[in-house]
């Protein structure tokens, strides 16, 4: 769907439909997909959206930009790209004279085609460099956090980023057989220390989430990008959030029940002093997750958690 003659043909996108329910693209509105990626998702809402609508691409991988603005050729007026961090939207809306938009959409999914290539440092079952950024040219890179953090350092970060309960007995072993260099080096450390047994889950993938989100800010620009997104929206234009672990879909929630509140005193408190007016209204109670057809057809689906609020005009 809007892809140019010959060009491969995109990849449906995670919950593509509920994307689209979810936003409501309208004829001339104006969107922002934060994460562009391969630009399935982009390319459903300017179809929906047209023969007017405008969409805003980011994406801090120039390989992602490149491929989307290919296979989207046939938008290519309507479609607005970007190199850059979802956090820095506003910024860039306003470089096109847009003040306001209609629906942002934030798919935090790590790409199929970031995860498929070795070189990216990101999958703990192909040989590659430990590097794990996004953005090519990021100043940090896994090898640094592995090879540079003290003991306790690396087991925190390995606790709170990725909810590993035996972290200290791998940052313990990490630390005894460094300077790793190589995700299978480094995921042959985490399976030998862990104690776990291949099973559905890898042994390292809470480590290698737990880099990876430390890498790249993911939370910090999470936070920014939530933020930015309730002063950027029209009353009634919607935020769409597809989480794939807990720590992301619990700050979505966690952010949206808040700004879906008048106040945000703690419960304790018997008067009212933060004066929070609510911004958002809850479209979707419970996450929308994807079903089991869409499992089989891609497995990465599986983890996948959708959330909707709507901007609430102001008072």
């Amino acid at each position: 769907m809007g892809a140019a003659t010959g060009a491969p043909a995109p990849h449906i996108p995670v919950l593509y439909q509920a994307v689209l329910d979810g936003i409501l693209p309208r004829t001339g509105g104006r969107y922002i997909d934060g994460t562009l990626g391969a630009g399935g998702h982009a390319a459903g809402i300017l179809e929906a959206a047209a023969p007017g609508g405008e969409v805003l691409g980011l994406d801090v991988d120039p390989g992602a930009i490149g491929l989307a603005k290919a296979r989207l050729i046939l938008y290519d007026r309507r479609l607005h790209t970007a190199r850059a961090s979802f956090d820095t939207m506003a910024e860039h809306a306003a470089a096109l004279g847009w003040q306001t938009v209609d629906g942002i959409l934030l798919d935090l999914g790590l790409s199929s085609m970031q995860v498929d290539d070795p070189r990216r440092g990101f999958s703990f079952r192909e040989e590659g460099p430990l590097d794990m950024r996004f953005d090519p040219e990021g100043l940090v890179t896994a090898a640094d956090l592995v090879n540079g953090l003290v003991e306790n350092e690396l087991a925190d970060l390995i606790t709170e980023l990725g909810e590993e309960p035996r972290a200290r007995q791998i940052a313990r072993a990490i630390v005894q057989v460094r300077p790793i260099r190589s995700t299978r080096v480094l995921a042959d450390v985490v399976a030998r220390s862990s104690g776990y047994h291949h099973g559905r889950t890898d042994p390292a993938t809470r480590t290698f989430q737990a880099l990876r989100i430390a890498v790249n800010d993911e939370l910090g620009r999470l936070t920014r990008a939530l933020e930015a997104a309730v002063r950027l929206l029209n009353p009634g234009g919607r935020l769409v959030v597809i989480a794939f672990h807990s720590l992301e879909d619990r700050r979505v929630k966690q952010f949206f029940n808040r700004e879906s509140r008048d106040c945000v005193c703690p419960p304790q408190q018997p008067v009212c002093t933060c004066g929070h007016t609510a911004s958002l209204k809850l479209v979707t109670r419970r996450p929308v997750r994807p079903d089991e057809q869409e499992i089989q057809a891609n497995p990465r689906a599986r983890s996948a958690r959708l959330r909707i609020a709507e901007r609430i005009g102001v008072a």
